[in-house]
């Protein structure tokens, strides 16, 4: 059994923290509830994967994890920390990149102004490099170099890619320029090559993670669990824990928020509100309704008859209520109970919480009865 407690002793540690992203599960936590509900060789499912906490936690403790996410940048985050290459691929990968970089110089120019303030021309000419040449949907080597690459996008300019940015979320064009300029701050002048050299090697410093046979999906989970059930099914097998922790109503935009890290997995160079149903803030409430309806419903039918449902929630009575219908309608056969959870550190709801009684966040767990 592998415990994330400590820092960095561990290859298991120093990975688990790949991917800075807003709102998502503290590492102790999710291990916590994987040990508690589940044996080795367990499934757990998580159909709102975010950045692969929740998959990451069992696969190295010996479960299954089955993780689905419709943000790329999470993908690639979980991607990396459940399958990463080894150093020696990763660095040979940097090295080719560095050496031909100088072939989109001139594409500088052609950036929109944000880019050119920033970052330095070296810097942007080896990231369209990357955009261009890595195959990360595919490649082992280019995954595990495109999260690591992601991670340091945008940060404090004294340890990322960027000019003063936020790490966890991308600030919009107009305002980051007007900062920038208003606080004189200019994009660091360093070599993109040699700063992620020393990226890999304190990522690589302990080896690379041992991990099981766990898997994430990008796409839409509605569909997704579809074909999950019918593969559980066919090999006569099932999930014994759902651990997620769905969206909340109204309180952040996972794509908007990601929109940097986005255009380098080939998006617009521009922050834009994604207009379908299964991206966005969830403002509306049927759609949000809908939404987890759907997703719940398909994956019940991954879940072992002894299953445990475990699902984190904003303490808002909006999201809580709505998720409290939805779970009571699709685990009639389940008895409920919540848990009121306060964080020391500000989490997501508070920064939108009207009350003090909505502070903090709540688990939602169902049983057996």
């Amino acid at each position: 059994m592998t415990t994330l407690t400590g820092r960095y002793s561990t290859a298991e540690k120093r990975w688990s923290g790949v991917g800075p992203y807003y709102a998502m599960f503290p590492s102790s936590f999710a291990e916590q509830i994987i040990l508690k509900y589940t044996s080795v060789g367990d499934r757990v499912l998580d159909p709102f994967a975010g950045r692969g906490t929740s998959i990451y936690s069992a696969a190295i403790n010996q479960r299954i994890g089955i993780g689905i996410e419709i943000n790329p940048v999470g993908w690639v985050y979980s991607k990396a920390k459940l399958n990463p290459a080894g150093k020696s691929s990763v660095q040979n990968r940097l090295e080719e990149i560095g050496r031909n970089a100088f072939r989109y110089r001139r594409a500088t120019a052609e950036m929109p102004p944000f880019f050119r303030h920033c970052y330095t021309e070296d810097v942007l000419s080896f990231l369209l490099t990357c955009r261009s040449w890595l195959n990360w949907r595919q490649s082992k080597t280019d995954w595990t170099l495109m999260s690591l690459l992601l991670v340091h996008l945008h940060g404090k300019r004294t340890d990322s890619f960027s000019n003063q940015m936020r790490q966890a979320k991308s600030m919009s064009p107009p305002y980051a320029i007007r900062w920038w300029k208003e606080n004189n701050q200019q994009p660091p002048q360093i070599d993109p090559v040699k700063f992620m050299q020393k990226k890999l090697d304190w990522r690589y410093k302990r080896g690379c993670p041992v991990t099981s046979n766990s898997e994430v999906y990008l796409g839409n989970s509605i569909v997704r669990l579809g074909h999950i059930a019918k593969k559980l099914s066919a090999a006569s097998e099932n999930v014994k824990l759902l651990f997620t922790s769905p969206p909340y109503c109204g309180v952040t935009d996972y794509h908007y928020d990601q929109w940097l890290r986005l255009w380098m997995l080939g998006g617009e160079p521009s922050p834009s509100a994604p207009q379908d149903s299964l991206r966005g803030k969830f403002i509306d409430r049927e759609k949000y309704k809908k939404l987890l309806l759907d997703v719940f419903r398909n994956a019940s039918r991954t879940l072992a008859d002894d299953a445990i449902v475990y699902v984190r929630t904003d303490r808002r009575k909006l999201t809580l209520e709505i998720t409290k219908e939805v779970l009571q309608e699709v685990f009639p056969h389940l008895r409920m109970r919540s848990y009121t959870r306060l964080s020391p550190e500000k989490t997501q709801t508070d920064l939108f919480a009207n009350l003090p009684a909505e502070r903090g966040e709540t688990d939602v767990v169902l049983y057996p009865r």
